[in-house]
């Protein structure tokens, strides 16, 4: 099994990717050691000590290393959790019930706005989240209020020192062309 390895605009993350569907649908972030219980992957992946955040992603895992880690070190490391793990066929999470399961809440929103928050959503699924993908991480749209949109960034975006140039610059501009009704996009 060979596994690319691939840097995105956050010097502290890298993206990994096996070859293979990592998830089947959706995405996964896990910010530290206690959240990484509920997947093998990523409790091993913390494990290594060095790392701060795993991201499961469709064909991806990025990986972020803690503040004065060296890559040329944890890299080889999170390599071979990554070959261990898939060539294993080890499962992504371990069995759980639904009581584990934490959505996160959004804003409320007014039910006239039903048609503005679809385009913006259809936006977000089109345009950004292919785009944030490649670069390791994922963008979910998190509520519209009074021309507001709020997302919240997952993964390589996380953290990134070009994540505020993205959203303002490329995400503000983008939805503020196709829908009039947005006049600025928030980080939640």
């Amino acid at each position: 099994m060979f596994i690319e390895t691939e840097t995105t605009p956050n010097p502290s993350t890298l993206k990994f990717l096996p070859g293979q569907t990592v998830m089947e649908t959706g995405v996964r972030d896990f910010a530290d050691i206690d959240e990484a219980d509920a997947s093998p992957l990523a409790a091993a992946l913390f494990s290594l000590g060095d790392v701060t955040g795993v991201f499961l992603g469709r064909d991806f895992v990025s990986v972020t290393a803690a503040p004065g880690s060296d890559w040329r070190t944890l890299k080889p490391q999170v390599l071979g959790v990554l070959l261990d793990h898939f060539a294993s066929g080890a499962p992504l999470f371990r069995a759980g019930s639904a009581s584990e399961i934490v959505i996160e809440g959004g804003f409320p929103e007014d039910p006239e706005d039903a048609d503005v928050v679809a385009q913006i959503k259809d936006l977000i699924d089109t345009r950004v989240r292919p785009a944030v993908a490649r670069d390791g991480g994922d963008i979910v749209y998190r509520g519209f209020d009074r021309g507001t949109v709020y997302l919240a960034m997952h993964g390589a975006c996380a953290g990134c020192p070009s994540s505020t140039a993205t959203l303002k610059q490329g995400i503000e501009t983008l939805l503020k062309h196709y829908v009039p009704e947005v006049t600025e996009v928030r980080a939640a």
